[in-house]
């Protein structure tokens, strides 16, 4: 069988004497000898030049060239990150030269290494075949060969082989621990690739087992057994952390001062949360790098110390002796977008241009158009994408979420058709802001587009099928969104999913149904989280779980320490003020450590709806004393309360007072002011308020309060002018609760012509009043029944009806 050719053809060493002697006359030049060649070559590999060292040795030396001369070429791509190079070089040298040359194990050492740093395991299984059949020529006990086998299955295998035991079942085999332990020899090299291949494969008490019992044969750590098992601390007890980093400390001036160590025990400690001892080893470190910078900076970063990450930022600035790199402005631009501090943004952002010279990096762009888009700057953060000369599927998706979390979402949907336009195919990312917007929207029909694209184009991804049930549920078609989750397989159903099913009942009115799938996820076995028991909580109101089950819930995070979670801490204060248990929503806030202002709000709203406005009015001014600053829902709460309670003065002085807080009234704002002044009689001074509003005030919700003001005062001729204006308004918007108020106005009056037509014109636009209910538990909730207005179809009406009548014998068949 012929050997497999190669389309690269090397000279022959009889054309290489043919060429080598002069033809004709004495003048020819002489060639240089093989000893001075080859001198030449190791000089040209030394010096990075390995492409001239390649030429003269394929050209200009004997065949088949040494291996010393081979093997220094292959070390030099090696050492110089260009694994390819070096396995075309091998290629060659085994398949186009004739004779070929001898390898040696330095030889496959270098093509195993190149194999592994390209992530090439079939070509790598290749070499280790090639290398088994020459066994025998080779040392049996060379580390350097072993070492570099052991390092191409680290590299390039993912976790575990599957073999055929002799029965012809397949087992799994860990063959880079099989490769380990069949070692003669083993140096501390072989030991620091078995550390990181059990970090890679998620074993960190494995690698911190096997570094003990490294030191327990007698080898010496060397730096990389550091760095390769710093890692494994993060997920093991946090002791080891300290025990292995003051070990390394002990080993001298050498250990401590390598940089890659440097960096890897500041990670180590920032993936602890222990930054104290993160900045101590960043402080003591003698020389710093660019590296050890941008570990520390992304230590603050990702332990929300933002303030902390652009402090040492702008240290780094002012230092020249450490460059800055395109990951020290991506941690900057981070930070300032977590921080929402747009002038050192906006600061970063002129210095890039000026230093990149308008060519800036697509990463960098991205960075900047997420930090313009976190700051509510969604303007700026579009003008800098169109801007862009390059752009890559990143940078789409980025502006187009960037428009769907500012509340943009038509926008983010014309720019995915535009992305698409441009070559871009949507991705799960683009799919997730897309569903996104069909929530927000209510949009029904771009979000069952959006799931048939999935279908069609097979996208999967992290989370989609929350992001689906979600879309269905707030579409109005929680049945569709139940069909999701039960298409989810087991394996797909994580806690991200079944807080999406309890949320969508939660929000679709069926407060029930979400209770029945907390509990469906519990039996699952599923351990819920702090987002798990915000989203369920809602459902335990008057009508749905109930306090009883809002208890138990409570009970459920106190045994699981989530009752400090600010989430469920305000999800459990709301659940108690619709419950009418205000005092132990007051207890349950006094207890939270954390509050935001959502925390403060919910407790204001509770106070103000059971009538206690004086100590809504109190929490409110001690919320601003803790430097906790209210927004506009906070203030919509306080006058709501004050509304309430009958404290008009005080009700309008915080209206007047919002322009200090650098906010704006919205309609919801002047409509509760309109209702606190026309339950406390200023009618007339309500309506000269709603004037005053002029286009601001033309909402139907606010001059309705104000008819029904007006009906309830029996002010006749102002429910005139209201009636006017109120049917001008009308006419642009379908609110039947107001034209049923309407009609009975006009009912009033006699006015029976209009207030018949206003009837058969709801009938024709498909108006209807939802119809009042209430509800009664018996049996300490075991039963509940739920009565609608003018619905007479309920099982026990005649013994309801009779009770009514005053027939106390019938009770029994009820309770």
């Amino acid at each position: 069988m012929s050997s497999p050719r190669c389309a690269v053809s090397l000279p022959t060493a009889a054309a290489n004497g043919a060429a080598g002697e002069g033809g004709g006359g004495g003048g020819g030049r002489r060639k240089a000898q093989p000893p001075a060649l080859a001198a030449q070559v190791k000089r040209l590999c030394k010096h990075g030049r390995v492409e001239h060292a390649r030429r003269l040795l394929l050209e200009s030396l004997p065949r088949p060239p040494p291996p010393l001369l081979c093997n220094a070429l292959l070390i030099a791509y090696a050492a110089r990150s260009m694994p390819e190079e070096a396995l075309r070089l091998y290629a060659l040298l085994n398949h186009a030269a004739r004779p070929p040359p001898r390898s040696d194990h330095y030889t496959y050492s270098c093509a195993l290494t190149a194999c592994a740093r390209s992530r090439r395991l079939r070509l790598g299984r290749s070499v280790h075949a090639h290398l088994l059949r020459r066994g025998r020529s080779l040392p049996a006990d060379t580390a350097v060969l072993r070492n570099s086998l052991l390092n191409l299955y680290a590299s390039c295998v993912r976790h575990h082989h599957y073999h055929r035991d002799d029965g012809g079942a397949a087992r799994r085999v860990d063959v880079v621990r099989r490769l380990f332990d069949e070692m003669p020899k083993r140096n501390v090299v072989s030991w620091n690739t078995l550390f990181g291949w059990y970090v890679k494969t998620g074993r960190p008490q494995d690698a911190l087992e096997m570094f003990v019992c490294m030191l327990e044969d007698g080898f010496r750590p060397t730096p990389v057994s550091f760095v390769n098992t710093f890692p494994a601390t993060v997920a093991a007890d946090p002791s080891w952390a300290y025990s292995l980093y003051g070990l390394h400390l002990k080993h001298g001036v050498e250990y401590v001062s390598d940089l890659f160590v440097v960096s890897s025990a500041i990670d180590m400690f920032s993936q602890l949360g222990d930054l104290q001892s993160a900045r101590r080893v960043f402080d003591r470190a003698a020389k710093k790098n660019t590296e050890v910078w941008n570990t520390m900076i992304t230590g603050y970063v990702q332990n929300g110390q933002f303030s902390d990450a652009i402090d040492l930022f702008r240290k780094i600035m002012r230092s020249r002796k450490v460059s800055l790199d395109v990951v020290t402005f991506l941690l900057a631009l981070i930070a300032a977008s977590q921080s929402q501090d747009v002038s050192l943004g906006q600061q970063l952002h002129g210095y890039l241009i000026k230093k990149m010279h308008s060519t800036l990096p697509v990463m960098l762009g991205n960075a900047l158009v997420v930090m313009y888009s976190r700051c509510g700057n969604v303007q700026s953060a579009f003008q800098l994408f169109d801007q862009l000369p390059e752009k890559d599927i990143v940078t789409w998706n980025t502006m187009v979420t960037a428009f769907v979390q500012n509340d943009f979402d038509l926008e983010g949907l014309l720019l995915v058709y535009e992305m698409q336009k441009s070559g871009f195919a949507a991705d799960s990312v683009t799919l997730t802001a897309v569903l996104s917007a069909a929530s927000n929207t209510g949009d029904l029909q771009i979000g069952k587009q959006a799931h048939g694209y999935l279908i069609r184009h097979g996208i999967e991804g992290e989370g989609l099928e929350s992001y689906l049930i979600d879309m269905y549920a707030k579409s109005g078609r929680v049945e569709m969104a139940q069909r999701v989750f039960d298409s989810c397989k087991n394996a797909k159903r994580d806690e991200v999913t079944w807080n999406a099913m309890i949320a969508g009942y939660t929000q679709s009115g069926q407060p029930e149904k979400a209770v029945l799938v907390f509990r469906a996820m519990l039996e699952a076995g599923l351990e819920p989280t702090s987002v798990t028991l915000a989203s369920v909580l809602p459902a335990c109101d008057p009508i749905g779980g109930g306090v009883c089950t809002g208890k138990q819930i409570h009970c459920f995070a106190v045994r699981r320490c989530l009752d400090t979670n600010v989430f469920v801490g305000t999800a459990l204060v709301d659940m108690y003020s619709k419950c009418g248990e205000i005092s132990t929503a007051e207890n349950v806030f006094g207890s939270m450590e954390g509050k935001s202002t959502v925390t403060y709000t919910t407790m204001i709203s509770g106070l103000g709806q059971h009538g206690f406005g004086k100590k809504a009015l109190a929490l409110f001014n001690s919320m601003q004393e803790k430097g906790i600053k209210p927004d506009a829902v906070t203030f919509l709460s306080v006058i709501s309360a004050c509304n309430y309670s009958g404290l008009v003065d005080e009700g309008l002085a915080l209206y007047r007072s919002m322009d200090t807080f650098g906010l704006s009234a919205t309609p919801q704002h002047h409509c509760c002011v309109v209702d606190l002044l026309a339950k406390a009689g200023r009618v007339e001074e309500a309506y000269e308020f709603t004037e005053r509003l002029g286009e601001e005030g033309n909402f139907v919700a606010i001059w309705g309060t104000l008819l029904a003001s007006c009906k309830t005062q029996g002010k006749q001729e102002l429910a005139k002018l209201v009636t006017e204006k109120l049917l001008d308004i009308e006419k642009q918007y379908g609110h039947p609760g107001y034209n049923v108020l309407l009609s009975q106005v006009l009912a009033g009056e006699s006015n029976w012509s209009s207030a018949d037509s206003l009837r058969k014109e709801m009938r024709a636009r498909g108006l209807k009043k939802e119809a009042g209910s209430s509800w009664i538990k018996i049996q300490n909730a075991a039963l509940q029944h739920s009565f609608i207005e003018k619905e007479q179809n309920y099982l026990e009406n005649v013994h309801i009806f009779s009770i009514l009548d005053g027939n106390t014998d019938s009770m029994d068949g009820i309770i």
